[in-house]
């Protein structure tokens, strides 16, 4: 079994569609564990901010399939894939890093994600996965998000959508 570090976006009821997508997440894999969810501006475009979260899974699936599996979760959600690549979304949900693997495939499978440089995807992944290194240089995201230039900036945290108790 792998483990993956996914990065899930919303910004079309971003409650509603993180709720369900953590749901199904919980429902096909073993072991997930939830970041906080907070909220951020979109970036490349102007648009509602997002909510976002990262998960580790514990999965039996290949990057490849794994992609494809999390691609039919967004289309059950109503992505929309024929617009431009940054606008609103009802449900984006990325791999981030799997296991120590680099690759790159179809349906826009990049691991790691070059999106793992912005604070919407470091910061919650840092928080559930600090010791994790970077596949191509090795450095801890622990140390990444210590390094980043929005590291001091105070992103708002959303409660009661990843299933935490407060």
């Amino acid at each position: 079994m792998a483990i993956a570090l996914l990065s899930l976006g919303s910004n079309v009821e971003p409650e509603t569609h993180l709720r369900a997508a953590i749901a199904a997440l919980r429902a096909r894999f073993e072991d997930v564990v939830m970041s906080s969810v907070y909220r951020f501006p979109a970036v490349g475009y102007t648009g509602p901010d997002f909510l976002n979260a990262s998960a580790t899974i514990r999965t039996d699936l290949a990057p490849a399939a794994l992609n494809d599996w999390l691609h039919a979760l967004e289309d059950a959600h109503g992505r929309d894939r024929s617009g431009p690549r940054y606008s609103d979304r009802t449900l984006d949900i990325d791999i981030v890093l799997f296991d120590d693997v680099v690759l790159s495939g179809a349906g826009n499978l990049r691991i790691p994600r070059d999106e793992l440089r912005h604070a919407f995807v470091l910061k919650p992944a840092a928080e559930i996965a600090p010791d994790w290194r970077h596949p191509v240089d090795g450095t801890p995201l622990s140390q990444l998000w210590d390094a980043h230039a929005d590291r001091d900036m105070a992103f708002e945290r959303v409660e009661g959508v990843s299933g935490e108790t407060t």
